[in-house]
């Protein structure tokens, strides 16, 4: 995990409160109301998640005749005030009084105002600029970070007709309930990169991703056991293995299992939020139980026995061998059990059955951050 800042740039009228619509300047306490559901979950996500809060506005004229300060500040200040007594303070507050014309540097969407976030110290690629606002998509292009569109899509659709603004979009929503929903959700991911004299292994995991599988182990039985995860769980995974399969295929299973229990402890951080426990699934003739517990203790109950020696091109003794060392790295309890006549089938649903249990636990509630467990810690 990256020691780097990230941080949120939110845009304020049209985003934390209602810009009015004929002269957009909020200029009296009269004119001062918040954005529906934006006290309540960026309160959440000021106090769960590791960001920078940073106010980023332009406020044509301010200072003017047009619109003087004076009038400006009493909004202003009430506004930081409710929010700070709800636990949500900026670290920083940027304002530009520039007028369109005057092409500012500081000015919406030039980075101007914000040099001191273009350096190492920030991690802006995982950072996200949250606006109502074409000149927020584009700020975010050009800080090199993400934007939080807070439009309905089909409003959105009318200004954003560019590929390459499109794809800075991360989400497009009108409902803050959405925006925190989302930020709970894109860190749970991992990768694991695992290099021996006998294996080669890449694992990229998203807890919460589409199921979507990019599978390659050279025993292709095996990988569409491995694909069963993925597609089950609704996580998307790719997994790339370079084994000594000249050997046998005892290193190459082994270390997938280890590779690919590390990748879901590592994603599932440190688990607030989460179900932890999951539970089995028919499959034709067999009834295949799995029930696990990403409790942070390895342990792994095993009641399934095969006649065959091989399914497709993989030795059945190597599927324990594989639960085990999945376990051991997942550091997850893992019990086990297939009962029926077709071989095929009995391990297949022991694989959708614990893609299945893998579901039900990773499930996070982005609005409860308990941990799990009376200990504290997992």
């Amino acid at each position: 995990m990256s020691n780097k800042k990230r941080v949120l740039f939110i845009d304020r009228d049209g985003t934390l409160i209602i810009e009015p619509p004929v002269d957009f300047q909020v200029d009296s306490l009269e004119k001062l109301e918040f954005y529906p559901g934006v006290i309540q979950n960026l309160a959440r996500i000021a106090s769960r998640l590791n960001f920078e809060l940073v106010m980023v506005s332009n406020q044509d004229g301010l200072g003017t005749s047009s619109f003087p300060e004076e009038t400006f500040w009493p909004a202003q200040n009430k506004m930081l005030k409710t929010l700070e007594n709800e636990g949500i303070t900026f670290d920083h507050i940027h304002i530009d009084p520039s007028m369109p014309e005057d092409n500012a540097s500081t000015r919406k969407p030039r980075t101007g105002m914000l040099t001191r976030y273009l350096t190492d110290e920030y991690d802006l690629a995982n950072s996200f600029v949250i606006g109502d606002r074409l000149t927020d998509v584009e700020l975010a292009k050009n800080m090199g970070c993400q934007a939080i569109l807070l439009q309905t899509p089909e409003k959105a659709s009318s200004f954003i007709n560019t590929n390459d603004l499109k794809n800075i979009c991360a989400i497009t929503t009108a409902d803050w309930s959405d925006v925190a929903a989302f930020l709970f959700r894109v860190e749970r991911t991992a990768q694991v990169i695992r290099t021996t004299s006998e294996t080669d292994i890449d694992v990229q995991l998203n807890l919460d991703g589409t199921g979507q599988c990019h599978i390659s182990t050279g025993l292709s039985f095996f990988d569409h056991m491995l694909e069963q995860i993925g597609r089950h769980s609704g996580c998307e995974l790719t997994i790339l293995v370079k084994g000594d399969l000249h050997v046998d295929e005892h290193h190459t299973i082994e270390d997938t299992g280890l590779a690919l229990g590390e990748a879901f402890k590592k994603a599932l951080g440190d688990k607030r939020g989460v179900e932890r426990y999951g539970f089995c699934l028919p499959m034709d003739d067999c009834l295949a139980l799995a029930a696990i517990d990403f409790g942070g203790r390895p342990w792994l109950v095993w009641d399934a026995e095969f006649k065959r020696e091989k399914i497709g091109d993989m030795p059945t003794e190597m599927f324990h061998h594989f639960f085990k060392s999945f376990s051991d790295a997942a550091a997850c309890n893992l019990n086990l059990q297939a009962n029926g006549t077709n071989e095929h089938h009995k391990i297949e649903g022991l694989f959708k059955a614990l893609a299945r249990a893998i579901k039900a636990a990773i499930r996070r509630d982005p609005f409860n951050q308990q941990l799990p467990s009376t200990k504290g810690v997992l």
